[in-house]
């Protein structure tokens, strides 16, 4: 009986070969489209970043990161720099609204702005600069990785998934 069964079951699967034998079949790998979307996203955990910015950032810029009165919306900006450019900001600057070019490095620009507040001749600068805070440290990337998905609309203002 068991030999019946095995050459029956070799049959069909013949037979099916053979009706199939004009026909192309194709088969979608995804692992490779997902490893690449994976792969382009910044590095980092969306969740642990939220916590740090309900924590240390929502205060001024707002729970959902898209501006007060007292700070800009982060949005637009994070939508503009990479990964690196955003650790430098958090770490070393203190005003968001100023173009990135203007407020980085030792230019002109930036030696200008800061004999302008020197003389008082522009209000003082209210972002702190989170370089000796650990909790930033230890999530910047995580912080990055938040708001990421926020400006790329991966993720709503509402609390993600840990």
């Amino acid at each position: 009986m068991k030999m019946i069964s095995t050459n029956l079951l070799c049959g069909v699967a013949f037979a099916s070969a053979s009706l199939l034998g004009g026909c192309a079949l194709e088969v979608e790998n995804t692992r490779a489209a997902e490893e690449l979307a994976r792969q382009s996203q910044p590095p980092g955990s969306v969740y642990t970043g939220w916590r740090v910015f309900q924590d240390r950032c929502s205060g001024c810029h707002g729970p959902a990161a898209s501006g007060t009165v007292a700070a800009p919306d982060l949005l637009p900006r994070v939508r503009e720099i990479s990964a690196r450019q955003f650790i430098n900001l958090v770490l070393t600057r203190y005003d968001w609204s100023l173009p990135v070019a203007k407020a980085g490095g030792d230019s002109a620009e930036r030696a200008e702005l800061i004999e302008q507040i020197l003389q008082r001749k522009q209000g003082a600068l209210t972002m702190p600069v989170w370089q000796g805070e650990p909790r930033v440290n230890a999530h910047i990337l995580d912080l990055y990785a938040y708001l990421s998905a926020r400006a790329d609309g991966r993720q709503g203002p509402e609390r993600p998934a840990p």
